[in-house]
């Protein structure tokens, strides 16, 4: 069997993996990647609704409120500046009469979240926005948007080491690193590590019960290689 090697393999050529591989190789660490399908970004990567969130309905403090507001402008800028097709579309929230304490806690929870862009319109306003639409108030948020997810992630890959169809059959400890067990085309290969991040998505737990000393950990879903 062949032996390889990586300061840094990530699991997982979807938009969280190729944007740790990303982050890996731009801090120094000789990076590959290994993905089981065909292409990158085939699973939950390319089944999205493709939205920029803003960041409005996460409790204050928590992660999601944290990582979404500070992400949305890192993506905004990671859009512009390699030339991923986006779009600041906006958002419209809207409510009808009797609604007015739902609405005022939505703009709350934003606020306090750090989401410092919505506009509070009247139904004049919101009519003169989409005449369609018929509210008695509304929020409107400029920094919600929408992404090409596909050419994100070819952005993200750039030109980054990637194997295609590799299926990880095990992970062992070995020394201060790791030796993979890789299946691709039919072949058989160990590649060999000092850090391996597991970004396999929806299979994530699977590869995670392939890990030695992670043994008890069942797989979520069947069908991962």
């Amino acid at each position: 069997m062949e032996s390889f090697e990586a300061e840094a393999v990530v699991i997982g050529a979807g938009a969280v993996g190729l944007a740790v591989a990303r982050r890996l190789a731009l801090d120094g660490h000789d990076t590959i990647i290994l993905e089981k399908n065909d292409h990158i970004g085939m699973e939950t990567s390319a089944r999205n609704s493709e939205v920029i969130h803003a960041g409005i309905y996460y409790p204050r403090d928590s992660l999601k409120a944290k990582l979404c507001v500070a992400g949305k402008r890192l993506l905004y800028e990671f859009c512009a500046s390699h030339g991923v097709p986006h779009k600041r579309l906006g958002k419209l929230i809207v409510a009808q009469a009797g609604q007015d304490s739902q609405l005022a806690s939505i703009a709350k929870m934003a606020a306090d979240s750090g989401v410092d862009d919505l506009e509070p319109l009247s139904r004049r306003e919101i009519t003169a926005r989409e005449p369609e639409v018929t509210a008695q108030a509304g929020l409107f948020s400029p920094s919600t948007g929408i992404i090409d997810s596909h050419q994100y992630m070819l952005a993200l890959l750039g030109d980054m080491t990637l194997v295609r169809g590799a299926c990880v059959t095990a992970v062992r400890r070995i020394g201060d690193g790791w030796t993979l067990a890789v299946e691709s085309n039919g072949e058989e290969f160990a590649l060999r590590t000092r850090l391996v991040v597991n970004a396999a998505g929806l299979w994530a737990q699977s590869v995670a019960a392939r890990i030695e000393g992670l043994r008890d950990i069942p797989p979520l879903f069947i069908g991962y290689c």
